[in-house]
């Protein structure tokens, strides 16, 4: 008899997983893929025949034998050194779900194991998470998993094929850092994060994250990201100030913000615009469910420029006004005391005459 008591046999590829224990081989696989079913036998039978059978083993189930070639669905491999012979069933459909036997022919009653096949779809999910950010901006996806998972690997990979994403991961939690792609584990509140920096607007798209099981299928998640062009959604205002004077910021605000989200920051780019709120002359005020103010005192002709406002995340899609700031020199000249006080002593002395 073929030895299952003490027995654990694994294998795990990123298509399947086929564990082994007390007598019982459960395999799971997705469609359109292929899956191996690996079936050990005690010393004695290197030299008999194996088989993979379905149902009661009739004759019309019997699928493959060792003394066979290959078929087109179904390929075995005897490994006499190991003791496992190894049956491929390919293009796995849903119709391949269900129950097999691996049966060593011997004189009198046959040896048989059981197989257990499961056949999920490939892909994923009912229920799709979706985010926005803009070009050369950042996005940090979320992806929770259950107190089982917090040793077990996590990844994330682009499209919506589960069959083949821990195989294409584009970042893993063994390997946090990849290029643009950052990986953190939180696993206090069970949340990995993927942080994707300068944004394209070739990032959009699907993403799954993923956490690996050591038998069955792995678990997923689905979001779904859109990257939309700096200009696209952004409200944009000119203002004028004048040197000296005061000018201000009229700010959206969302309420389900924090309030230390809210930022004014200049430059031309809302990705990578240097942030003005700790300036002393930069004045917050008039805070509100819907907006705040930023005042700037005394104005400089270096303040002239772009500036970004809004609250949440900075540069996130739709959480911020563009505002073009000018600021005029000439008419502060003409409103200060020291050139009318200028202006008349130019007068007196006789230099301005009459035309």
């Amino acid at each position: 008899m073929w030895n299952f008591q003490n027995l654990q046999l694994m294998l795990c590829t990123a298509l399947s997983c086929v564990s082994s224990a007390a007598g019982l081989i459960s395999v799971f696989g997705y469609e359109g893929s292929d899956v191996t079913v690996s079936c050990p036998y005690d010393p004695g039978y290197e030299r008999y025949q194996k088989y993979l059978c379905k149902n009661s083993c009739s004759y019309s189930d019997f699928l493959i034998k060792s003394t066979q070639g290959n078929k087109t669905k179904y390929s075995v491999y005897d490994d006499k050194r190991t003791r496992v012979v190894a049956v491929t069933i390919s293009d796995l459909h849903f119709g391949d779900t269900g129950e097999y036997w691996c049966g060593v022919t011997r004189a009198g009653k046959d040896i048989y194991t059981e197989v257990k096949l499961e056949v999920k779809a490939d892909r994923c999910c009912d229920k799709v998470n979706k985010t926005q950010s803009i070009e050369e901006g950042s996005v940090t996806i979320s992806c929770p998993y259950d107190s089982q998972s917090v040793n077990k690997l996590k990844f994330l990979c682009r499209g919506n094929r589960p069959s083949t994403c821990r195989q294409q991961a584009v970042i893993t939690s063994s390997n946090t850092q990849n290029g643009r792609f950052r990986l953190s584990d939180d696993r206090k509140s069970r949340i990995f994060t993927v942080t994707i920096s300068s944004l394209t607007l070739k990032d959009s798209g699907s993403y799954l994250c993923g956490v690996q099981r050591n038998s069955g299928f792995d678990v997923f998640s689905a979001v779904e990201l859109e990257v939309k062009a700096e200009s696209c959604c952004a409200k944009s205002k000119n203002m004028s100030g004048v040197m000296e004077r005061s000018v201000t910021f009229q700010c959206p605000y969302a309420p389900q913000h924090p309030n230390d989200t809210m930022f004014l920051c200049k430059g031309n780019r809302a990705s990578n615009c240097t942030d003005m709120m700790d300036e002393s002359r930069f004045i917050l005020s008039d805070v509100s469910s819907s907006s705040f103010s930023v005042t700037v005192t005394k104005l400089e002709a270096g303040d002239a420029g772009t500036y970004w406002c809004g609250s949440g995340p900075e540069a996130n899609v739709g959480n911020y006004t563009r505002f073009h700031l000018s600021v005029d020199a000439t008419l502060h000249q003409l409103s200060d005391p020291a050139f009318y006080a200028l202006f008349a002593l130019a007068a007196a002395d006789g230099d301005i005459r009459p035309s």
